[in-house]
This record gives structure tokens, C-alpha cells and sequence, in this order.
């Protein structure tokens, strides 16, 4: 090792990369997991490129004594697998990045401003064991070691991947923990590495799960009974999710043949009586888009969870982006309400994903779950929300022999029954029709039934969700958020401790709180941060409320937002620019 390293404060981020195929996301899942089971705060994020072998892929897990859910650029400990991998991330690798690698990858660094070095024989000593692909559990075992983990909960790690008919398999990768463990230990036995991160008692009490697994509890929470989906990235982990859990929950898990197949049985799971949801992405829900208005004019429930990728077309399939806001906010042909909602922690996407189900079924509408592919696929240490054991609430009736589907109603909701229950009839029809369900071409029937559903926007207005003001109710400048951009944000304005400069975040996006203009009239100075080339958010906000944005902080690149970089793009404002 070049040089000696004690990692002080209660913050490191560990960056693994490697090829596609070199299991860095199995090394990623079994070090994330016995770090949390040790007590530490545990995030962790991942870039990948679209291919099943080759590329460079890479995970980065950030590890704390406290609380941390939005990624770093930083690198203190630095994992490659191979040299082209080292290549990928050289530009968040810095002198004080610490570098842990096979000896002919550490060759291959020939800057004098690298990285610290440290030979460490990752592949040598999985081949010794008997198959270089013990390499990842070594790596696994040696950064449990860096962290003084006890070994206890490695061997239990390991019994719990290694079952059935895998069983055999136990013993040699409980071995290739030990060596790594013993690897590590020594190193920081000899002074070379030391981390001074402490453990909270309160991580034990705490779940860790991705994204994808927070939208799936949060769509079981609610009642769901009824996935369909034609697979498609980022969402297909929570269609992945939910089939795995379907024989526990009683829900019914089908992979259409294509996503018109998939949202239109959707709304006829919801015409029987289920809980539906779709589970799409971008170029999928493009195919859904004249089922929207189907689900418009029956007045059908309806959640969709669209997990947002960089297009158009097939764009960047694999990597994250919010640009699908407009796509939600004016999918379908035609006038109707939906509701738009964007968690922006796991946490948050498990009480809003049960909360869809809620208001579909209250209100009658489509109603959104906009995530993008970097929530999908991080991890978070969450406290999980309070989910008591009662059923959802059900809001559909007993018809009665006159029963009228849509019935006019001051708030626009009619009372919803469903085939062969109770003696009504219950008909629904694309065309326009009257309180019965027959088609129609009567211009005032038209009117009064556009009316009707238009209503119920008055009618939701006390179930809007109002954004979250973080920082002093004393600002002079907003920095406005959505989704999963919010804790980056609040963790750039906790570093940079401007007063007067202040964090309104939106999880959600439509209908907008009526208190939305109060927050933005009080601001002098209203800066918008965004996923996506053209501030599809701020546009919504002029819209809605009339205030624009005075300055945008824009990213399209595939990837999220830092908390370094964001702190820097925020700072360059004051100087009147902002950083490309």
C-alpha cells in the first residue's frame, strides 16, 4: 500500500465496478446486508449499462453513522474488478481515494495523483478455493472485515443464500469470506486503513429495500390483487417483486403479450371488483395511452406505475431520468381527472403506492406512481411507515334494481357497483352515455357528464397532498423539488447553510396543493431542480399557479444528481451562473 489512511468522520462511499456478468450486484447485495445487520446506515445506487456481459457497470454504497438517502459523486474506497472498469469511474477517483484491487489492475495506475493503492489478491485467492468466481464473496468477506463486521453474521449470510440444492455450496463460500475477512483485518491491523464510522442502535429496528420492493409493499398495503405488466426496465423489478410475493398475498401476477393487453386487463380487473395495477415504463405506457381515455370516460380506477427512463424511443434504457411528467400529465385523448404522485425516498414509495390505491378507488381515476430508474434500483435503510392489519377500504356498493352507474352527483363521484352484486344492472361504454351507461349523443347529457367528472378535481382537493417546506419559513429563495430529487437537494442546502435559502419538495405532482402559490409569492428568488432538458415541473408550476422559475438546474445525462454536484451547481447561482 502506497500510503496509510484513517477514514475519520461518519460518511464513507465504496464504489464497486466490474463488467456485466462478474456478479458485482451479488457482491453489492451481500455487503449491503451485513452492513446494515451491523448497525450502520446503509444507501446504496447503481449505473449500468444495457447488456447482459461486458460494459462497466458500477454500485456505490455509502456508509454512516447516521441517516443518508441521496448519492454521492465521492470515492473513498474503490473496488475495480477489472482494468477497464477502473477506466469507466477514473473521473470520481481522486488522490484520497483509496484503492483495493488484484495487482495487475492496481498496474495498470500510472498517474502520480491517483488514488492510494493497496494489492489486495481478490482473484488469486478464488482460485486457490477452486473457481475464480469465489472472487466476489472474498471481496464481500474483505469489506465486511474493512468495517470490523462481526464474522458471526458473515457465516449467516452465507447459510441463508446457500440452501437446497445450492447447499453444497456453503462451505467454500464461507471460506472465501474468511479469507477476505482475514485480508482485510490485517490491513487495518497494520495501520493502512482504519474507519471511525460508529454503529446505531436504531438501524436494527429499520427495513432495507429497494425502491422496486417499497412500490410492491405499498401496492400490497393497499389491496392490490391484480398485476399486469409486459416486462419492460426499470419497472420490471416490481412486476419481479410482486410474482414472488403473489402466492402470499393472493394476488394474481400475469405477463401480458404486450402493454395494451396489460392495462386493459387492468381496467377489467378493476370492472370485477380487484385492485389493479400496471407496471411500465416510458415506451411502454406509450402503448397504454388510449386506455387512459377508456379508463377516462367508464370512470374506471386505475394505478399505473411508471418508472422513468431517458427517451424517446429506447433511449437510455438502463439509466434514470425524470421526463414522463407530461407524458402522465396529458396521456389520453380528451378531459378527465388523474392524479399524479412521486415518492421520493422507499419509504415515501410505500406510503404513496398504497395511497394510489386509495384515491383510484375514492375518486374513480387513473392515478400515477411516477418513479425513474434510480429510485428503482437503490436501496435505503427506511423506517417503515405504520401499516395496521385492516383492509382497505372499499368503496364499491350493493346495486339496487335502479341503479344507475353514473348517477350525477354534486362531487362527481357516482356510486360504483360491479357485475353480480346486487340486482342492478352495471353497464360502462366508451362512448358518451347517460346516468344508465346507454351511448348517447344528446349534447346536454354531453355537458352534464363532462361536468361531472370534471368535478371531481373540486372534490380531491382535500386529499392533495401539500408540498414539504424544509429550512426556515423566513426565506428569500425556494429551491422546488420532485420526487426523487428531494433528498439530494435537502442534503446540498444542509451542506452550503445559506440563510433565507430554503427547500419546498412536492411528492404530489397533480392536482397541485392550494397552497402552492402561498409558497412560491413569499420567494424572491424560485429555483427549480429537475431530471429532465426542459423543466417539465416548472412548466406545470407557471401553469397552475402563474409564479416561474428564476433559475433551473437541469440534468439529462442518464445520470442523478450528486450532493456534491448540486451543492456546486446551487453555489455557482450565487455568482449568477450555472454550471453545465
Amino acid at each position: 500500500m502506497s500510503a496509510g489512511k484513517v477514514r475519520s468522520g461518519n460518511d464513507l462511499s465504496l464504489l464497486l465496478c466490474g463488467e456485466a456478468g462478474r456478479g458485482i450486484q451479488s457482491v453489492e447485495s451481500v455487503t449491503t446486508g451485513l452492513l446494515k445487520s451491523a448497525g450502520f446506515h446503509v444507501f446504496s445506487w447503481k449505473e449500468f449499462m444495457s447488456r447482459v456481459r461486458g460494459g462497466s457497470n458500477s454500485t456505490t454504497i455509502r456508509v454512516a453513522s447516521h441517516s443518508v438517502e441521496a448519492p454521492l459523486g465521492r470515492v473513498d474506497l474503490l473496488f475495480p474488478f477489472d482494468a477497464a472498469a477502473l477506466r469507466h469511474v477514473r473521473h470520481r477517483v481522486t488522490s484520497d481515494t483509496i484503492l483495493f484491487a488484484d495487482e495487475d489492475i492496481i498496474d495498470t495506475v500510472q498517474s502520480p495523483d491517483g488514488p492510494v493503492t493497496a494489492v489486495v489478491p481478490f482473484r488469486k485467492t478464488a482460485v486457490e478455493l477452486g473457481n475464480a468466481v469465489y472472487a466476489n464473496m472474498v471481496a464481500s468477506g474483505f469489506i465486511a472485515g474493512l468495517f470490523d463486521v462481526d464474522f458471526t453474521l458473515i457465516g449467516a449470510r452465507v447459510e441463508s443464500l446457500f440452501t437446497g440444492p445450492r447447499a453444497g455450496l456453503a462451505a467454500v463460500n464461507h471460506e472465501a469470506a474468511r479469507q477476505g475477512y482475514d485480508l482485510a483485518r490485517k490491513i487495518v491491523d497494520d495501520g493502512l486503513f482504519r474507519s471511525t464510522i460508529i454503529p446505531d442502535s436504531v438501524v436494527h429496528d429499520r427495513a432495507f429495500i429497494s425502491g422496486a420492493e417499497a412500490v410492491g409493499i405499498g401496492a400490497l398495503a393497499g389491496g392490490c390483487n391484480f398485476v399486469s405488466s409486459y416486462p419492460m426496465s426499470p419497472s420490471t423489478a416490481v412486476l419481479v417483486f410482486m410474482a414472488e410475493k403473489a402466492r402470499e398475498f393472493e394476488c394474481v401476477v400475469e405477463q401480458a403479450e404486450d402493454e395494451i393487453s396489460a392495462v386493459n386487463m387492468a381496467i377489467g380487473a378493476w370492472y370485477a371488483g380487484a385492485r389493479a395495477m400496471v407496471t411500465t415504463s416510458g415506451g411502454g405506457f406509450a402503448l397504454m395511452e388510449e386506455a387512459m381515455g377508456l379508463a377516462g370516460m367508464i370512470e374506471s380506477p386505475l394505478v399505473i406505475h411508471l418508472a422513468q427512463r431517458p427517451g424517446p424511443a429506447t433511449g437510455l434504457p438502463t439509466r434514470t431520468e425524470q421526463g414522463d411528467l407530461q407524458l402522465a400529465l396529458y396521456s389520453g385523448h380528451g378531459e378527465f381527472p388523474r392524479i399524479l404522485l412521486a415518492p421520493a425516498t422507499a419509504r415515501e414509495a410505500i406510503e404513496l403506492s398504497r395511497r394510489a390505491f386509495h384515491m383510484a378507488d375514492r375518486y374513480q381515476v387513473p392515478v400515477f406512481i411516477l418513479t425513474d430508474q434510480y429510485l428503482i434500483d437503490s436501496y435505503y435503510t427506511a423506517i417503515p411507515p405504520e401499516i395496521d392489519g385492516s383492509p382497505p377500504i372499499s368503496n364499491i356498493v350493493e346495486t339496487e334494481r335502479d341503479y344507475r352507474r353514473y348517477r350525477l352527483t354534486p362531487d362527481g363521484v357516482s356510486p360504483r357497483g360491479i357485475p353480480g352484486w346486487g340486482a342492478g344492472l352495471v353497464m360502462v361504454d366508451s362512448d358518451e352515455h347517460d346516468e344508465e351507461g346507454h351511448i348517447t349523443e344528446n349534447h346536454q347529457v354531453r355537458t352534464a357528464m363532462v361536468d361531472k367528472r370534471m368535478a371531481k378535481y373540486a372534490a380531491m382537493e382535500r386529499d392533495v397532498l401539500q408540498p414539504s417546506l424544509v429550512g426556515s419559513e423566513e426565506y428569500h429563495t425556494l429551491v422546488v423539488s420532485w420526487g426523487s430529487t428531494g433528498p439530494v437537494v435537502r442534503e446540498a442546502l444542509e451542506r452550503l447553510g445559506r440563510p433565507g435559502v430554503s427547500q419546498l419538495h412536492f411528492s404530489q405532482v397533480f392536482p397541485l396543493h392550494v397552497n402552492t402559490a402561498h409558497y412560491l409569492e413569499k420567494a424572491r428568488r424560485i429555483i427549480l431542480v429537475e431530471g429532465n432538458a426542459t423543466s417539465q415541473f416548472g412548466r406545470l408550476l407557471r401553469a397552475e399557479t402563474g409564479y416561474r422559475a428564476t433559475d433551473r438546474i437541469l440534468k439529462y445525462d442518464g445520470l442523478p444528481f450528486t450532493v456534491e454536484e448540486l451543492e456546486r451547481r446551487l453555489a455557482a447561482l450565487d455568482g449568477g451562473e450555472v454550471e453545465p
